[in-house]
């Protein structure tokens, strides 16, 4: 027995203090400091604005296996993503040895469960542990990825580190026992063939003339003991303190996540579109007004810069990184509610974390919700964080008139209502409504505004309009009844009138008796159903004959926003680049020369974006719907 040959850590005398006596009060002081620790932490979203996440429970369950067991965006970023996995099935693996030796601490007569089997396997994941986390340290110390910049590697190298003494210390531990063993003439436990505890024990025990002494084996056994558990505490209670917070809050923000991603969350939870008069402060002026849903997104935040690397506002240089909009939040209630002392909340955020600049940048496209592994969410913090600029009237100059446009004619642009339905003429019949005949269709074809007014867009509607006919679709557009869809004013931060468009629209479809709605326009699409549609499109290129189709590095839930969404076509923005020139750039190193859009605002940025750079006459482009017309006959 190992007892014969050295004792085992709750038997021996650390400073005139029994094992068990000192692991025991260590064990319970370090969870009492986690506890208090997390407590604290969680202080802010006990006073956070309420948010519904407790339906849908075995959809939500689902979501828990596939994004946080599963880790299924980490491969994303293969040497990373393999990297994290690597750890994280580690530490899946070493949670049964971690808290078996916590008891072993105060037990010597424990016995480690899962056999022989698991030992093999708990030394291989220490192993693998050890050397990832060295070769996550290695990236970030000497090829530095550009999207760690600016971010704490401190932190994350000393994060790593104590991961790294965990292991270590785990496996000194288990060397000495078995090089006591083997130098008393005792039956030695299997170590797994080139793991690090059979490579420690080798070392150990290397020749006569050098094998460290049993003295020297009870010490190193004793003291790895000692250093993994007083390292298993230290690391667990300043996790709350910095990024591997996440390790705590993940399971439970993931479980909490959207789960129709496409839809904004309301102005407050709870409070219905008839009752918003009643609500004295619209969207989030102060940290407080944030949900605790996205207060634990904060914690949640790995601030591995997945985010920032697929925002096309921070590739062109805009004031805004998804990444920094999170940990500076983070960083605030770290402030704000200190482990010690009292709260001091209240202040506003914009003007001190945040500047305008930073929060108008943002294109609501979601690049950067479709890329964080842990499933934080921006958009909605964008919006909300919009609505309160709104009410406060902190509204960019360049967006001022087409607001007013919008709110006095129904589209952006200012055009009159009666001229909504000019492109039309010959093409579609304009269906009953308030301002309308009796013509009735089977179908609407909802158009929105910017096809209905802009020349060069105008182009897509009458394509549209084509192919219907071409069909034998029975299908009319509201013409004078329709107002903008309201998809860029609600993402803007105007819910008042996003209602209020909404509602209009809603009562003119109503009255034309339609039964189904189709649209050319993904955003109008989005604000009456969902997107994410990627094949049909492409389907339909492929049907044609003579066309081959190439894809760009960015595309489909990777792509990269031209810059039109939430009232951007309408926004003067900091950039040191245009985000069309950058998309049109990227066609060119695909070896295209002609674009296909299947959104007006892309092609109004995209055919601008190629005079801008210069590709007039090496690049065209043209919509989807256009595309398909000029394969109709006549």
């Amino acid at each position: 027995m190992l007892a014969d040959v050295i004792q085992s850590p709750a038997e021996a005398t650390y400073w005139l203090v029994q094992g068990r006596i000192l692991f025991l009060w260590i064990s319970l002081v370090g969870v009492a400091c986690f506890a208090y620790i997390v407590a604290k932490r969680l202080a802010p979203l006990m006073r956070g604005a309420p948010d519904f996440r407790f339906d849908r429970p075995l959809e939500r369950l689902g979501k828990v296996l596939q994004f946080w067991l599963g880790q299924w965006r980490h491969p994303r970023y293969r040497t990373a993503g393999t990297i994290h996995l690597l750890i994280f099935a580690g530490f899946l693996i070493l949670v049964i040895r971690a808290f078996s030796l916590l008891i072993l601490g105060v037990d010597s007569g424990f016995a480690m469960p899962g056999g022989h089997f698991y030992d093999i396997v708990k030394d291989y994941a220490a192993t693998i542990v050890f050397l990832a986390v060295g070769i996550a340290a290695i990236r970030r110390l000497v090829f530095k990825p550009a999207r760690y910049a600016k971010g704490n590697t401190a932190d994350a190298i000393f994060l790593l580190a104590l991961i790294g003494v965990l292991m270590l210390a785990d496996s000194v531990f288990e060397a000495s026992k078995a090089a006591a063993h083997q130098q008393a003439g005792q039956s030695v436990e299997f170590l797994a063939t080139l793991s690090m505890p059979w490579v420690l024990k080798n070392a150990l025990l290397k020749n006569a003339l050098t094998s460290a002494s049993l003295p020297v084996l009870q010490n190193l056994n004793l003291g790895g003991f000692f250093v993994h558990e007083v390292t298993f505490f230290f690391l667990l209670c300043y996790r709350p303190f910095g990024i591997q917070f996440h390790v705590e809050t993940s399971l439970f923000s993931i479980y909490f996540a959207k789960l129709d991603r496409e839809t904004l969350k309301p102005v407050r939870w709870g409070v219905g579109d008839d009752q918003l008069d009643q609500v004295k402060s619209f969207g989030v002026k102060t940290f407080e007004d944030f949900t605790w849903k996205h207060m634990l997104d904060f914690y949640s935040c790995a601030d591995c810069g997945r985010c920032a690397d697929q925002c096309p506002a921070n590739a062109v240089g805009r004031p805004l990184s998804p990444r920094f909009l999170t940990t500076k939040a983070r960083d605030y209630s770290f402030q704000h509610y200190p482990i010690l002392g009292k709260s001091n909340n209240g202040t506003a955020l914009i003007g001190t974390i945040y500047s305008e600049d930073e929060i108008w940048s943002c294109t609501t496209c979601g690049a950067c919700e479709a890329e964080c592994p842990l499933l934080v969410e921006y958009i909605d913090k964008i919006v909300d964080l919009r609505r309160g600029m709104v009410d406060d009237g902190k509204v960019p100059q360049s967006l001022q008139k087409p607001l007013k446009s919008l709110e006095s004619r129904g589209n952006p642009f200012g055009k009159m209502e009666k001229k909504r339905a000019e492109w039309a003429k010959g093409a579609a019949k304009i269906l009953s409504g308030p301002l309308n005949g009796n013509a009735t269709a089977e179908t609407l074809y909802f158009v929105d505004s910017v096809t209905s007014y802009d020349d060069r867009i105008q182009a897509i509607g009458r394509a549209t309009a084509k192919i219907l006919t071409h069909l034998g679709e029975d299908f009319g557009i509201l013409g004078a009844a329709e107002k903008d869809s309201g998809h860029e004013v609600r993402r803007f931060g105007e819910e008042t009138l996003f209602m209020t468009l909404r509602d209009h629209n809603t009562e003119a479809i109503r009255a034309s008796g339609v039964r189904r709605i189709v649209t050319a326009d993904p955003h109008a699409y989005n604000a009456l159903k969902h997107n994410q549609v990627y094949d049909d499109p492409r389907e339909v290129l492929d049907a044609i004959p003579g066309l081959r189709r190439v894809e760009m590095k960015r595309s489909r839930d990777r792509s990269f926003c031209c810059g039109g969404g939430g009232l951007a076509l309408f926004y003067e923005p900091q950039e040191e680049q245009r985000m069309g020139v950058r998309r049109v750039q990227m066609a060119a190193e695909a070896g295209a020369n002609v674009m296909v859009t299947a959104c007006p605002f892309c092609m109004v940025n995209v055919e601008d974006a190629i005079k801008v750079a210069g590709m007039e006459g090496k690049m065209t482009a043209i919509d989807l719907a256009e595309l398909a017309g000029q394969q109709i006959a006549g």
